[in-house]
């Protein structure tokens, strides 16, 4: 359908953000975690873990071939996925526990879009120059050096993108074997085409779509929004204090008019998602704090006092707006909601210790062939027959006896061996880090009842020892 001429568009078109540099203690803490996000995604697979001769050396590896998640000492089996349940729920808790506390910190600090958004940011400034000239820059015609610029900025990016998608792919398999067949082309293709999917996407949405991921695309800053009370630390811009906004010529010549703001847009020209702060509470305020820095360095030089934006609740801003002195922080803090989240969380995180620091390191499974469910032997014994399977989760071959419970005057043998051999219990190694498959047959007089419960078991002979049982039934005529 086409528009009137005098109906408005129902898109507004992006405006181009080229957020100012700013030093102050906020942003030297986005830097320190920025370095510390990216050395930990970047060199976390390349840290070695002896687990001996039968498992990966790597200390953090999602070895799928072998459905198995390793992270240092610990060795998930797919059978305990619920650690990686209790993982995700932790990351959740931990998430709502940070909101509850500090707001939207997350969003400000650690969000990979935002530490890559950074990095690309810094890249920009360095080959374009700082908010002027890219602003320049970017309304100036098409020419030789402005093509050098940007070629220059875009294969840098493109560079940080690739070695994004490239560190991923080795989380999955041994880093240095990986990074080998890689670059000499030995390598899956399914290890091409994900290093090529997210080198795409960080390229797109680090370097060109930055705060529209933020606003539109994230569904975390409604959620978060919605956990927000008037107990929360967010950003704020102390209006009482900086209405009425004027020059510092104006505020000089009628003190009793103007407030502490002189309307200088520095916290505009610092925000990385381009909003204003003195609108007020925003869904593209992701709490980064650089207006802050902005803010309090102009009052510095003006010669008012610091904290015109700062971090502050509803509660303080209103106590303060009449003359109170606002709570101390560690009171905001240590608030209800924040000490029952960080109850579940420290809960979840113990129970999840306590389980791994019990879990057996041999178990047993059992279950009985149904085609024929008992054979009769020519000396009247019932016989029954089992697939048995004994894991066992260390990285070393085990000696296991596995035996039967509850059902007297059994004997055991596999199809590895004669009836003659048959014995109460029967011995195996189970190999490291494997299952070990048992076709086990049991005979058991046949006076008893038509189906019988009873137990295996399983004990490694070692000196660690341990073992596991599983319920069974033994059918009779």
């Amino acid at each position: 359908m086409l528009m009137s001429a005098g109906s408005s568009d129902l898109y507004e078109k992006r405006k181009g953000v080229y957020p100012k540099a700013v030093d102050g203690f906020y942003r030297r803490l986005k830097w320190a975690i920025m370095a510390m996000t990216l050395a930990i995604y970047w060199g976390t697979p390349w840290l070695r873990w002896d687990r001996g001769p039968y498992a990966p050396d790597q200390a953090v590896l999602i070895d799928l071939a072998h459905r198995r998640f390793y992270m240092f000492a610990i060795e998930i089996w797919p059978h305990e996925f619920y650690y990686v349940a209790g993982l995700l729920i932790m990351a959740g808790i931990g998430l709502f526990l940070v909101t509850s506390a500090v707001g939207r910190a997350w969003c400000g600090y650690a969000c990979p879009q935002t530490v890559w958004t950074d990095l690309y940011q810094h890249v920009e400034r360095a080959i374009d120059g700082d908010r002027n000239a890219q602003i320049r820059l970017a309304k100036a015609p098409w020419s030789a050096a402005k093509l050098a610029r940007r070629l220059a900025k875009w294969g840098i990016w493109l560079a940080i993108a690739f070695a994004t998608g490239g560190a991923w792919i080795f989380y999955f398999a041994d880093a240095p074997g990986l990074s080998h067949a890689f670059w000499t082309g030995g390598a899956a293709p399914v290890a091409y085409a994900t290093v090529a999917v997210l080198t795409a996407t960080t390229f797109l949405l680090g370097g060109f779509m930055r705060e529209q991921v933020c606003i539109y695309m994230c569904p975390w800053p409604r959620i978060q929004t919605a956990m927000l009370d008037e107990t929360s630390l967010v950003v704020t811009y102390k209006d009482w204090r900086g209405e009425t906004r004027g020059s510092v010529k104006k505020a000089q010549a009628n003190p009793a008019l103007f407030g502490d703001c002189i309307d200088c847009n520095q916290c505009v020209a610092v925000c990385p998602t381009g909003i204003d702060i003195r609108d007020g509470a925003q869904v593209g305020c992701i709490t980064c704090a650089l207006c802050i820095d902005a803010c309090d360095t102009v009052m510095a030089q003006v010669g008012r006092p610091r904290g015109l934006i700062d971090y502050c609740t509803q509660e303080d801003a209103e106590a303060e707006r009449k003359g109170a002195a606002p709570k101390p922080v560690l009171n905001r803090l240590l608030r209800p909601r924040t000490l029952a989240y960080a109850a579940v969380w420290v809960s979840i995180g113990a129970a999840m210790l306590f389980a791994l620091s019990a879990r057996t390191r041999i178990d047993i499974a059992a279950q009985q062939d149904r085609n024929p469910i008992f054979v009769r032997l020519s000396d009247g014994a019932i016989r029954n027959a089992y697939m048995v399977k004994v894991r066992n989760m260390e990285a070393r071959p085990r000696p296991v006896t596995v035996a039967v419970d509850g059902l007297p005057g059994a004997m055991l043998w596999t199809d590895a061996m004669p009836r003659e051999a048959a014995a109460p219990a029967v011995t195996a190694t189970v190999p490291a880090d494997s299952v070990a498959k048992l076709r086990l047959f049991i005979a058991a007089p046949a006076a008893g009842t038509a189906r019988q419960d009873f137990t295996f078991t399983v004990r490694a002979t070692d000196r660690e020892g341990g073992g596991d049982s599983e319920p069974a039934r033994f059918e009779r005529p």
